[in-house]
């Protein structure tokens, strides 16, 4: 795969000797004139249908969660942002991740600390930390800070997964701390737009299979953000998502998509 993406210069390492023992790679005609020079490599025919088979089946292989999180992806990329996937940033929350489940006389009991019983104030909420891993997170590609406006993308793909999220206060605040905006993104039908908080946003996918397309059901709500240092860290370590290189730019009609706030 490096090798068909690059121009085809030479390691020189045991690997490409297989390719070339294989017939998957072969050695391309030397210029006229550049006979001093290292020969370079080209996928043999045999290489194109080994690399063409492979894709065909990592792309069987995906999930229903991993092809709609690569659809996302692919389109925001399309519209000039830098994306990752899957990755784990630590996000500072207010809510209590312990108390997600927990009934009012719980809650309430957990509220009522000593120093309020005896009729003093209560001590000032600690902020807690937590990993978050957001499905999609991406970038306006900026050279101005203000201007880089950090999304996140939630993939849910069926109605369970996505109440879980509804149900766990700490895992939605820290998602908001990491960025501008929030979508949840999921299949047309699993849950009504009313039953997810205002402040997030919502797409739907609509239709099935390679038709398939994402619909805006609902903007999220806009806040500043300035991503704190931590989160810089970790995007620097971390490989920004690339889609294939024979894959065909998102359609004009998502070309948009996350730009609503472009300056």
């Amino acid at each position: 795969m490096k090798i068909w993406r690059s121009a085809g210069w030479p390691c020189q390492d045991p690997i490409e000797l297989e390719l070339l023992a294989a017939r998957w790679l072969e050695w391309a005609p030397q210029a006229p004139g550049h006979e001093d020079r290292p020969r370079q490599l080209r996928l043999s025919a045999a290489g194109v249908d080994v690399l063409a088979r492979s894709r065909q089946l990592n792309k069987r292989a995906l999930s229903a969660h991993d092809q709609l999180a690569e659809k996302v992806a692919k389109q925001l990329q399309a519209a000039g942002r830098i994306v990752w996937r899957e990755l784990s940033l630590r996000a500072q929350v207010q809510a209590d991740p312990a108390l997600q489940n927990a009934s009012a006389a719980q809650l309430q009991q957990a509220l009522l600390e000593p120093q309020e019983l005896a009729g003093e104030s209560p001590p000032a909420a600690k902020a807690k930390w937590r990993i978050a891993r957001p499905d999609v997170f991406s970038l306006r590609n900026s050279s101005v800070q203000r201007y880089l406006h950090p999304v996140v993308h939630e993939i849910k793909v069926s109605r369970a997964d996505l109440q879980s999220d509804l149900r766990n206060p700490a895992k939605r605040e820290s998602y908001q701390w990491l960025c501008s905006e929030v979508y949840y993104v999921f299949p047309a039908g699993i849950a009504k737009l009313e039953e997810v908080p205002q402040a997030f946003g919502v797409w739907l996918l609509v239709g099935e299979g390679e038709q398939a397309r994402l619909e805006l059901a609902r903007p999220a709500q806009h806040q500043a953000c300035e991503l704190p240092f931590p989160v810089w860290l970790a995007l620097a370590k971390a490989t920004p998502f690339r889609s294939d290189l024979d894959e065909q730019d998102a359609g004009p009609e998502q070309i948009h998509l996350q730009d609503e706030h472009a300056p």
